[in-house]
């Protein structure tokens, strides 16, 4: 029995019909105010689920001032998983629901659909019951190709999420409509948390991804740049969750210094976050017993980062993050009041994200026309002015889209660039470095299995290299002089695998 490993390296840098049940449904769209630079990469927010047919009312604007209210017909459900981006002027771009993606036009874009192929998805036609687990990225340098960062789970029985995938989408095709030219290619393959978040590196280009294994410590960071996403790095090693949680997040600081995730059935985590290296570190804890009660726990940051803000269906928490003992600044700023929509459907608090004009909106427990509001984020207990269903949409809808700020400039006097940084890459103890690699690239092989041959391919999948590995020599010297920069993946297969091997092991 023979096992064989998939990475990933990298060299210099380089740009680099689905069928679907036709479902009118009512789609709602909230368009923020585009602030005077023009970035409005998620100033639209669609909202919408599939469970009631009614006539359209007009799509939704909001600014600081002044709300107009417009929805239109389209395809696509939301039920959880949910992502759209709009291009710099704030005109939508594309949107997806975790299973397929749309185009502007709200048709299914070319090779759109099939996304997170697996068993479960193929009983979720109208959308992945999944909050926060996909996020479109703008590619570093590049108006054209987009990144749809998205997971999914195996089943209901298991709540991780069974690894991460991009999938990259081409605006030049279908007549500027865009589709998709590579998809569902795999990030990491192992069970994960709940919650995906992306971040601006420091150079104000390229972008962090930063995730959790599953009942682990360990908290993965991926780099993307222009050259493709590089293997992870383990950033800290965190508290380890005692239960399984699923109904949570994680989310980024408007500014990128902190990074929290939430383990509902667990606790709260913070962290500091340094934008150039990657790097998480000052861990905090928090722990509500109301929200490993109920078991369902969503959390956001003030833009200015005083404050974190917990939902957890029958109230809304805030803590000052600036206390010496943030735990005891537990403040109860938003109490559910009961109410009932036509006496079937809660209005108790679920989702919570940060808007671009920095006031914080709650979805309800279960799909409603209310989105409530905290208007003053920054403010200190009572004065944050949080009001119930202060939004009346006019149709129903369940999760808000994940907040990212996609406006995040380069951080000042830092100096950094990810392009002067090593991502070496230690999985498996294979390490391969340096990364990025010019003439030749060093494989360290410090597993008790030999490896009998090495494969390398470019990112099309197509096979560049096939080698034979006669004896263990560590390190072993691979020449790559000859290959064009670009992002490279690398297989290894080793000899004598057992049953206690972590991957797919083949005759």
């Amino acid at each position: 029995m023979r096992e064989e490993v998939r990475r990933w390296w990298f060299i210099g840098s380089r740009n680099s019909n689905h069928q679907m049940r036709i479902i009118k449904l009512v789609l709602v769209f909230l368009v923020f105010a585009i602030n005077a630079t023009g970035q409005g990469y998620n100033h639209q927010w669609l909202l919408g689920n599939y469970y009631f047919l009614q006539d359209p009312k007009g799509r939704m604007f909001i600014d600081n001032n002044s709300i107009a209210l417009q929805t239109e017909f389209r395809k696509m459900p939301f039920l959880g998983s949910q992502a759209n981006i709009s291009d710099v002027n704030g005109n939508l771009l594309m949107a997806s629901n975790g299973i397929w993606i749309a185009n502007a036009t709200g048709d299914t874009m070319l090779n759109g659909g099939g996304l997170n192929p697996s068993p479960f998805t193929s009983n979720w036609m109208f959308g992945l019951p999944i909050s926060f687990s996909n996020i479109f990225l703008s590619f570093p340098n590049d108006s054209i190709n987009y990144l749809l960062i998205h997971s999914t789970l195996w089943s209901t029985l298991f709540p991780a999420l069974s690894g991460i995938y991009y999938t990259k989408v081409d605006l030049s095709l279908d007549g500027g409509l865009g589709g998709v030219s590579l998809k569902n290619d795999t990030i990491f393959s192992d069970s994960l948390s709940w919650g995906i978040g992306a971040c601006r590196h420091a150079n104000g280009r390229d972008w962090w991804i930063i995730t959790q294994e599953l009942e682990s410590s360990r908290y993965l960071c991926f780099l993307l740049t222009s050259g493709g996403i590089y293997s992870p790095k383990s950033v800290v090693s965190g508290l380890i969750p005692s239960n399984r949680d699923y109904n949570c997040n994680a989310v980024f600081s408007k500014d990128g210094s902190i990074y929290a995730t939430c383990f509902a059935r667990n606790f709260i985590q913070i962290f500091d976050f340094d934008r150039c290296s990657g790097q998480l570190s000052n861990s905090k804890r928090i722990y509500n017993e109301e929200m490993h009660v109920n078991g369902i726990g969503f959390i956001e940051l003030s833009a200015d980062n005083h404050y974190l803000y917990l939902s957890s269906i029958y109230k809304i928490w805030q803590y000052d993050l600036t206390s010496s003992n943030i735990m005891a600044s537990e403040k109860v700023i938003g109490l559910w009041d009961t109410m009932y929509y036509h006496n079937l459907f809660s209005t108790a608090f679920y989702t919570v994200c940060r808007a671009p004009d920095d006031q914080i909106y709650a979805s309800c427990y279960s799909s409603n026309v209310y989105l409530h509001k905290i208007s003053f984020p920054n403010r200190n207990g009572d004065s944050c002015d949080f009001r119930l269903r202060a939004l009346t949409l006019p149709e129903f809808s369940l999760d808000l889209p994940q907040s990212t700020n996609y406006n995040l400039g380069a951080l000042p006097g830092s100096g950094c660039d990810s392009l002067s940084q090593t991502m070496d890459h230690t999985i498996d103890q294979i390490h391969v470095y340096p990364n990025p690699a010019q003439e030749k690239l060093l494989f360290n092989n410090n597993t008790k299995k030999d490896i009998v041959r090495l494969k390398i391919y470019n990112v099309f999948g197509l096979e560049i290299a096939n080698m034979d590995i006669l004896q263990k020599t560590n390190p072993m010297t691979i020449d790559i002089s000859n290959f064009e920069n670009g992002t490279y993946f690398y297989s290894c297969t080793f000899k004598n695998c057992t049953s206690k091997c972590n991957s797919i092991c083949n005759n």
